[in-house]
């Protein structure tokens, strides 16, 4: 009788036993991506403080015997032809990531809402055929998008930047926001329109504050999108003074430049506002993914 207690025990342990391989074989996983994503950033900076020669040795310098900040001191000094040119690329790329971000919120939040709301018809139809637009490659829409921006006279502006990235931020950001608001209890508005409040104002005071995980994710998600966006960005603007960060890197710092320091300065400073606003507002996001993709 005491070999079927033995026996239970004996499949306890070797669950148990599996269950701790996954979980070591996930934290090696887990070791082994920080490590991807980590380490380039760390080799940036370590090349943005090295010399002009100690970038070029070879077999190269892992931390430079005598680091320098000059790099850093260029980009950012208004004085010199570079750091005025770092400069306007930081501000243009800053302007169209804000511009885009307060857009794409103004338009996601009511029309998520509607979608998550009201009964209309051909409800479904619109909603999945705003989502058909992410099942494409973004450089499929690349022509006729520059056609469009030439004919309406917008080539060489930032107008025509915030417009197409608000096309592609704005289907994924409805439905991130509609995910949000299915979870939100209509009950909540009704309490409030019972208490003599308008539906707009139930849906301020009461929908916007529970919905504010969303929206900040919604806006992360276009800061981003927008800030890191190239090939756009390389098509529609000819103009220097026009130019965005991933582009103006490209056509001033790395194209036909020794200057390796400088180039991964101008690099590095360019991830850190994004890399910053993600740590500051990770939790958000990462609520907004897991309350907003499961129906309760």
């Amino acid at each position: 009788m005491s070999t079927i207690p033995e026996a239970a025990q004996l499949r306890q342990e070797r669950r148990r036993s599996g269950i701790d391989g996954w979980r070591w074989g996930g934290r090696i996983f887990l070791v082994f991506m920080l490590l991807y994503t980590a380490l380039p950033m760390v080799w940036m900076l370590i090349t943005s403080i090295k010399s002009g020669f100690a970038a070029m040795q070879f077999p190269p310098q892992w931390w430079p015997d005598q680091p320098t900040l000059a790099s850093y001191r260029k980009l950012l000094d208004p004085q010199n032809s570079v750091g005025q040119d770092f400069l306007r690329f930081f501000w243009n790329s800053l302007f169209v990531s804000t511009a885009t971000t307060i857009l794409s919120v103004i338009v996601a939040v009511p029309a998520a809402y509607a979608f998550s709301r009201f009964t209309f018809p051909g409800r479904n139809f619109m909603f999945f055929a705003v989502l058909l637009r992410n099942m494409f490659p973004a450089v499929i829409f690349l022509v006729p998008l520059f056609i469009l921006m030439r004919v309406i006279g917008l080539v060489n502006t930032h107008g025509s930047l915030v417009l197409t990235y608000l096309t592609f931020g704005l289907p994924l950001a409805i439905w991130l926001l509609k995910g949000f608001y299915d979870n939100i209890p209509v009950q909540l508005e009704q309490a409030a329109r019972i208490d003599g409040a308008t539906r707009f104002q139930a849906f301020v005071l009461i929908v916007v504050p529970l919905s504010t995980p969303g929206i900040i994710a919604t806006a992360i998600y276009s800061f981003i999108g927008a800030w890191n966006e190239y090939i756009y960005a390389y098509t529609f603007l000819s103009k220097n003074d026009q130019l965005t960060l991933p582009v103006g890197i490209q056509r001033f710092f790395s194209e036909n430049t020794t200057d390796f320091p400088g180039l991964m300065a101008a690099s590095f400073m360019m991830s850190v506002p994004v890399v910053v606003l993600f740590l500051l507002l990770q939790r958000y996001f990462v609520r907004a993914l897991t309350e907003g993709a499961v129906k309760h």
